[in-house]
């Protein structure tokens, strides 16, 4: 049975080290906490006999640079293992000949999301916690409900009160208690963090805890794998809290230090939304982290994220990579959920409709070229999505036909 090679936690901040088999969140800075691992051993693991070959598919695959040591926490529920599919039709009409996408939509609770909690929850188990609890904008409820329902700990979802019915329907499908609060993701956290002495629960905000990213690293170093351990030219990411992007950013590091792949990396690209874009907005201004935005507004219920712990973590891969980021209306965000279904046959989320409305820009600034290897993240599938992208194009059709009136 494998086993990881977890040294300690350190903060990316200060470097400060922490123990790793005690109960934390943050760093004493305030920042999220990494794990470390004896990379050394974990690469001679990887070149034994078949290697990774001979390995069962899965996010498990990695347990020697993942944080759960005990195989018997080690929950799943067939998460990772996702496509890394060719896209010409659509990328024919982005403008990119060598388009991959790779599908979250398709682990368990239908998102990227079962990565992070996957490993969060079965880690927060054998550190034995039994309660826990998050706030979402919808994906990362239900991913946190179904897993503490397969550890059999009690679960509690923060979300705000307009939030689709479907995640509330799922998270309560898996035994979850849903709290409905006015406002934003943030809002939620807010009361979240006001209710956890008499809760009584562990939080697993978006690095709030150490293995949130730990599990969305999975996909880099999938990514990796697939590819035959050669990286793309670029990644389009959807960014909301961040944890997948600087995830996997962690990941090419690990891996480079293992002697799996070379110091090239990837242009790593934000995507956000036009209206809730502080990603862009402190990118943009060479700021070094993020002020909250107001106002937040979007139909891509993961990006409408107005302040996240991560910013410092994500400016820095952002520019470390030479990459860039970029914020792109819903409109154009919808018409690329309709194409990504009619040319690819992907029932997509309003967020990897955000990815491929954000190529024929990058490519019109030349940040990304034509003939380039590019990989765009789709994080989720579109069926917990339904109402509110119906109710989106409902409302824009409305004010498209009042606005006719008016110019007539």
């Amino acid at each position: 049975m494998l086993e990881s090679t977890l040294t300690e936690l350190y903060c990316p901040r200060t470097g400060t080290t922490y123990e790793a088999d005690k109960i934390h969140t943050l760093s004493d800075v305030g920042g999220p906490l990494y794990s470390r691992y004896d990379l050394e051993t974990a690469a001679a693991n990887w070149q034994e006999g078949a290697g990774l070959s001979n390995r069962p598919a899965g996010l498990w695959r990695y347990a020697d640079i993942l944080p759960v040591r005990d195989p018997h926490f080690r929950l799943t529920l067939g998460e990772g293992g996702t496509p890394l599919l060719s896209a010409p039709r659509v990328g024919k009409r982005v403008g990119i000949a060598n388009l991959l996408l790779k599908d979250e939509g398709i682990n368990p609770t239908g998102s990227f999301k079962a990565r992070g909690l996957c490993i969060a929850v079965s880690r927060a188990v054998e550190l034995g916690i039994d309660s826990l609890a998050v706030p979402t904008a919808g994906n990362a409820g239900g991913a946190m409900a179904a897993y503490a329902a397969r550890a059999g700990a009690a679960a509690t979802v923060y979300m705000p009160d307009d939030a689709p019915g479907e995640f509330v329907d799922e998270c309560e499908g898996f035994g979850a208690k849903v709290v409905r609060v006015p406002g934003l993701i943030t809002d939620a956290g807010a009361q979240l963090a006001n209710d956890m002495e008499s809760g009584g629960f562990f939080n697993v905000a978006t690095l709030k805890e150490p293995y949130r990213v730990e599990g969305k690293k999975t996909m880099g170093i999938e990514l990796a794998e697939q590819m035959g351990w050669k990286l793309p030219d670029a990644i389009i990411y959807p960014t909301g809290g961040g944890t997948g992007l600087v995830g996997m950013w962690k990941a090419f590091d690990e891996l480079e230090t293992m002697g799996c792949i070379g110091s090239e990396r990837p242009r790593m690209i934000a995507v956000q939304s036009t209206g809730c874009a502080p990603v862009i907005r402190a990118f943009e201004a060479g700021d070094k982290s993020v002020r909250p935005w107001t106002g937040a507004q979007t139909v891509a219920d993961g990006l409408r994220v107005p302040m996240m712990v991560g910013d410092q973590e994500i400016l820095r891969a952002l520019r470390e990579s030479s990459g860039t980021a970029i914020a792109v209306p819903d409109e154009e965000t919808i018409e690329f959920v309709r194409h990504l279904g009619a040319d690819e046959g992907i029932y997509g989320a309003p967020e990897d409709g955000a990815t491929l409305a954000a190529i024929p820009h990058l490519l019109a600034r030349s940040d990304l070229d034509k003939d380039e290897t590019v990989v765009s993240f789709l994080t989720g599938n579109g069926y917990k999505y339904r109402s509110g992208m119906k109710r989106f194009i409902a409302e824009n059709t409305a004010k498209q036909a009042a606005a006719a009136c008016i110019d007539s």
